[in-house]
């Protein structure tokens, strides 16, 4: 009964603020005009035809060409192999990590810079530097080895550069996982006289688990759902993302185009739904809180080499292929003429229009990193702090972007405001203009932004904000002066989260770009197409440079004004 009148009460206070309840109208309106209403249409166009009302026509049509069977079972191989290699390889280093004893400040910085990198570059650069150290003008393959036909492109050359670009991913999350893990239990064990492997695996590995699965399906959504790599290095490979988009630019068949991205979505929504509400909630109830007292490091030199030799040769292959990236734009003719020179950044600004895309790119990300920050934050204090019954829809839909594969958003966008429902008026007016590309920017970011701020708010006790209540502060001044001050950490990152995200984002905007912009990556995988690689590795390290500097102003920027040093220096 106290629980009822609660609920209650907590509604009657929703009602009687129309801040709040405008906020809610609004943030429903937005997140069902630009996520689900372009997720409908795609599937009202996969099944409807003007001619012939509801059919299966287009599913019946894609399934009987061998060349989608063959892209979604390429997909399938390729997401398979790349989670397994990405879970394994991220859990090796996390291990190495937090259970055995190489604190070194080498390994230390080469950890950070890893799992950093990613992050910060686009999406695609580890396949640039793939042809260029391996392909058949590869400065290894050809200058090293002397071999001259090596085939970098296909099936393992999208593996290994997508498990590459994951797996500092899986390394974080294991991170956590695993120094959350109570060393007495496994201490136990070994006092039973049980070796370092059957500690292993019968004790920590059980633990780990539903992490192992949650890192499996994240880095398995990404990989399938990835565009840019497979266009790149996969040649004659096709993937689902390639060939969706093949089949909307190149065949000009949006029925047949929507309906392969519904199986595409199908597939990402079901690994995203298992993940996110089976894993997620199996990993928190298998390891809660945090270890008890320090673990005691793994010294046993049999253990301790061979597992930090691995992991480093795997670190500085990564950083090789990232540092490929500058030299390839410093070189003359890559494979050829070694002699140093500017050329290709002149190009950049003289021939290319480099100004003009870096200048659309910067804006255009500037403009959606606040926005994208400011409702994640909005959406995260709704879905903590306040009960109504719209709470778990804004959750979801929010969440959603998450498994919604780029491509397949970029034709959802193209059918919805192109055409669609909205065939006048302002909705109709965005498609082609800078203002829908914004928004592309703000829902593929609003997932990451909305996470971090969920899990800044929980840390957060409930009556610092109920106290501002009862002195008569309203909704809007409690959440600008008591919870934004209190989460401005969380903000901060989601901020240059969102303008790294949207800055080196391509999968969606390639199929919405129009020639009145022009962006950076757009540009990078134009000319690494057309294997123009010079020009290509020079806009691909003026936007590595333009990333870092970003993330490291940040982090300057909560070094110094950030809540944790405020909490310091009261202390």
């Amino acid at each position: 009964m106290a629980k009822g009148q609660s609920a209650s009460l907590d509604r009657k206070k929703l009602f009687a603020d129309p801040v709040m309840i405008t906020t809610i109208v609004v943030l429903i309106a937005f997140l069902s005009l630009f996520i689900l209403y372009p997720l409908a249409i795609l599937l009202v166009d996969s099944i409807y035809s003007a001619n012939t009302g509801l059919t299966i026509q287009f599913f019946q049509e894609s399934f009987n060409k061998y060349t989608f069977i063959r892209a979604i079972t390429n997909t399938l191989k390729v997401g398979f192999l790349v989670g397994i290699l990405s879970a394994a390889v991220g859990l090796l280093f996390a291990y190495v990590e937090v259970y055995v004893k190489v604190r070194t400040k080498f390994m230390g910085g080469l950890f950070k810079v890893v799992s950093m990198l990613p992050v910060v570059s686009p999406p695609f650069v580890l396949s640039l530097s793939m042809i260029m150290l391996f392909g058949k003008a590869g400065i290894i393959t050809r200058h090293v080895l002397g071999i001259y036909d090596n085939n970098v492109y296909g099936f393992w050359g999208i593996a290994i550069v997508q498990t590459m670009t994951f797996f500092p991913v899986c390394y974080m999350m294991f991170r956590g996982l695993l120094k959350n893990i109570d060393p007495s239990m496994e201490e136990a064990a070994r006092d039973m006289g049980a070796s370092r492997f059957k500690v292993f695996s019968s004790v920590t590995l059980p633990l780990l688990l539903p992490g192992i699965g949650n890192a499996f399906l994240v880095t398995f959504i990404e990989s399938i759902a990835d565009f840019a790599n497979p266009m790149i290095i996969g040649g004659s490979y096709d993937t689902l993302a390639t060939t969706i988009y093949l089949q909307i630019t190149g065949a000009y068949d949006k029925n047949g185009a929507c309906a392969m991205a519904v199986v595409l979505l199908g597939i990402t929504m079901v690994m995203f739904m298992v993940q996110k509400y089976y894993l997620e909630k199996k990993t928190a109830a298998t390891l809660t809180g945090k270890a008890s007292r320090a673990r005691m490091l793994i010294e046993d030199k049999s253990v301790t080499i061979p597992l930090t030799v691995f992991c480093s040769l795997v670190a500085l292959f990564v950083i090789l292929m990232y540092v490929c990236v500058p030299f390839g734009a410093l070189f003359k003719t890559w494979g050829r003429d070694f002699t140093l020179t500017t050329k290709w950044f002149e190009q950049v600004f003289t021939r290319y229009k480099g100004l003009k895309a870096f200048q659309d790119s910067f804006i255009l990300s500037l403009i959606s990193a606040p926005i994208t920050a400011l409702l994640s934050m909005i959406i995260s204090y709704l879905v903590v702090k306040r009960k109504f019954k719209a709470k778990g829809f804004i959750e979801f839909v929010s969440m959603l972007a998450m498994a919604v594969p780029g491509t397949v958003l970029g034709i959802g966008y193209i059918r919805g405001f192109a055409g669609g429902v909205f065939h006048s008026g302002f909705l109709q007016g965005i498609y082609g203009t800078g203002v829908i590309l914004v928004i592309v920017f703000v829902v593929r970011s609003l997932p990451t932004g909305t996470r971090s701020g969920i899990s800044a708010l929980r840390q957060i006790d409930k009556s610092i904000e109920e106290s501002a209540y009862d002195m008569g502060a309203g909704s809007l001044k409690v959440f600008t002066s008591v919870t934004l001050p209190l989460i401005k950490d969380s903000f901060l990152s989601g901020l240059v989260t969102a303008f790294v995200r949207s800055i080196t984002a391509i999968s969606a905007i390639i199929l919405l770009v129009t020639p009145s912009f022009l962006l950076i990556t757009v540009q990078i995988n134009e000319f690494a197409e057309k294997g123009s690689y010079g020009i290509a590795c020079a806009f691909a390290t003026i936007l590595i440079a333009i990333t870092y500097g970003s993330v490291l102003l940040m982090n300057l920027v909560i070094k110094f004004f950030g809540t944790s040093r405020k909490v310091k220096e009261a202390e």
